[in-house]
């Protein structure tokens, strides 16, 4: 439990990403959370499920290898673990949030639904920024450049291959 709230820590912009516990456990257990929660968004917004299988496959792909690429061109991919635990987990938070709005976004069309979730979004944008920024030892504006690159490779790249597909 001690170490969930180190991870957790990190939603609030509040603990070193290097210096969180390695937990192979926890990070196979949000890996899988992840793709639950990913593959059950997707559905909710593509017809066909096996569309919205592969493309959740293709996005933990992608980020797995973002994740991967930054961490060994940085020197740092001993924390590869910690690292994409801290990413996964973090979108599983986040994710918990925004399930309940985009419910109420796809009922009603409240315009302070479509705010609350954009500003849902701008809150795992800035836990990834932070996240990039403690990792690589980066400024703000340059893991905010790296935080727009790893969401369009995962979430842009994802939908464009699997429109190609």
């Amino acid at each position: 439990m001690d170490i969930l709230r180190e991870y957790l820590a990190l939603c609030w912009l509040s603990n070193e990403p290097l210096e969180l516990p390695r937990s192979v456990g926890l990070f196979r257990k949000n890996l899988l959370l992840y793709f639950v929660v990913g593959y059950l968004l997707q559905a909710n917004m593509i017809d066909d499920p096996f569309e919205s299988l592969y493309e959740i496959g293709l996005q933990i792909v992608f980020m797995l290898m973002f994740i991967g690429i930054m961490l060994f061109l940085n020197k740092t991919l001993y924390v590869y673990v910690q690292i994409t635990t801290a990413f996964i987990l973090s979108a599983n938070i986040v994710s918990a949030f925004i399930v309940p709005v985009m419910v109420w976004l796809t009922v009603t069309e409240d315009p302070y639904s479509y705010y609350l979730f954009f500003l849902l979004l701008a809150w795992y944008y800035a836990i990834v920024s932070y996240i990039i920024k403690h990792t690589l030892v980066i400024n703000l504006p340059a893991s905010m450049v790296l935080a727009l690159f790893y969401f369009i490779a995962t979430y842009l790249g994802a939908f464009a291959i699997g429109q190609v597909i």
